[in-house]
Parts: C-alpha cells; structure tokens; sequence
C-alpha cells in the first residue's frame, strides 16, 4: 500500500520540482535586463564582457541536449529550462554584439562560431554512439561538467564579498533565485534518479546557501545594490 502510493506521488513530486526549477530559472534569465537597458540607452558595452552569455550559451546547449529523449528519459523539465535559457542567452548575445565596438564584435562573431562547432561535435558524436547508456554517460559527464564550472563561477564573487565586506556585487534576489532554482533541481535529479542532474545542483544548492548566508551577514556593510547582476548556471 505505502509502495503503490510512493509510486504514484513520486512522478508527480518530480514534476512540480521541474515546474518551479524552470519558474525560478526564468528569473535568473531576466537578470540581465538592467544591464542591457543600459547598453542599450549608452548605445556602448562599456566595460561590460559578452564571455558570461556565451559561456552561458554553450551549458544550455550542452545541458537542452541531455535533457532530449535522445540521450535521457523523463527529463523533460531538464530540456525546458535549458531550450529556454539558448533563446535567453543568444537574444543577450546579438544585442551585445550589436552595441559593441568593431574588435570585440568579430571576437564574439568568433566564439559564437566556436560554440556552435563545439555543439554540433557533440550532437553527432553522441549519436554514432550505439550504446544508449555509453551515450548517456558521456552526454550527461559534458553536462554535469559545464553545470559545475558555471555554479562555481559565484566563488569569485563570495571571495569578493568576504573581502570588500560588501554585498554590492551580490544581488538578493538573484542569489535567492539560484539557491532556489538549484534547490528544486536537485530534489528532481533525486527522484528521477539522475545522478548528472542532482550532484551539480546540489553543489549549486550549497553555494546558494553560502551567498544567503553571506549576504544576511555583510548586508549593513553594502553601500548599494549591484548595477550589474552576474550569469548563474542554469540546470
């Protein structure tokens, strides 16, 4: 009796894990409005660097990928959030190459080609690979490994943090969005049994808890909020 309902409610916790994991995500990829407002109302990059939309770019397209039937099974909130933040990441990156100066134009023209090579090795490699599970492993490895690299990219900013006393670079919100997002991916890679999708959230989910933490605890020192919200990895 316990194990029939067990299985009946499973499938339907995971999915509404899925459900709020992609809902926090979206809030993650609307993080970089403000900033684009202002490229947009300079009609300059400034200072700002294109590197965070096309690294993004490249994990959503690696991370969608695994997520497809092809690859993985029941992972269809995994190919969501992902195919949405590809189309999040490449509206960033057209509109930072249209605003930005002749030099960094053809070096983002470059690495977006550089992306795109990179996918497509993937896609086809993967798929003159016979074995659905050696398929899988290598695919969600890629996978798990792009997600990682992107959750630590936040240690730079907890160090900057710890060390300017200062959560100015730090944006609540965005950092209660992926606590959030990474938390409710993390319980969806447990209950599909997907060890490529709950160990690099939970890694993100534990970083999440340390920028909360760290933002409650140096919050009296900010001078003021960030003008210039950071890339987080998505799942």
């Amino acid at each position: 009796m316990i194990v029939t309902l067990a299985n009946q409610f499973i499938p339907l916790l995971k999915d509404a894990a899925g459900i709020a994991g992609n809902i926090f995500a979206f809030g993650l990829f609307l993080s970089p409005i403000p900033t684009f407002r202002r490229i947009i109302r300079n009609r300059a990059t400034e200072q700002f660097s294109g590197l965070p939309y096309i690294y993004a770019l490249l994990n959503c397209l690696i991370t969608m990928w695994y997520g497809t039937p092809l690859i993985s099974i029941n992972n269809i909130s995994v190919l969501t959030v992902n195919s949405m933040g590809a189309a999040f990441q490449l509206v960033y990156v057209t509109l930072y190459i249209a605003y930005a100066e002749k030099e960094r134009k053809v070096r983002l023209f470059g690495l977006i080609l550089a992306v795109l090579v990179i996918f497509a090795i993937v896609v086809v490699g993967s798929l003159h690979i016979a074995d659905t599970f050696l398929r899988r492993i290598i695919v969600g490895t890629l996978s798990s490994a792009a997600l990682i690299s992107m959750f630590a990219s936040p240690l730079f900013v907890i160090n900057l943090v710890i060390r300017t006393q200062s959560v100015e670079f730090m944006p609540f919100y965005l950092s209660l969005s992926t606590f959030l997002m990474s938390t409710s991916f993390f319980v969806y890679g447990i209950l599909n049994m997907d060890v490529f999708v709950y160990v690099p959230n939970g890694m993100g989910t534990v970083l999440g808890i340390v920028q909360l933490v760290l933002y409650f605890y140096y919050k009296g020192s900010s001078r003021e909020e960030s003008r210039a919200p950071l890339i987080v990895s998505y799942s």
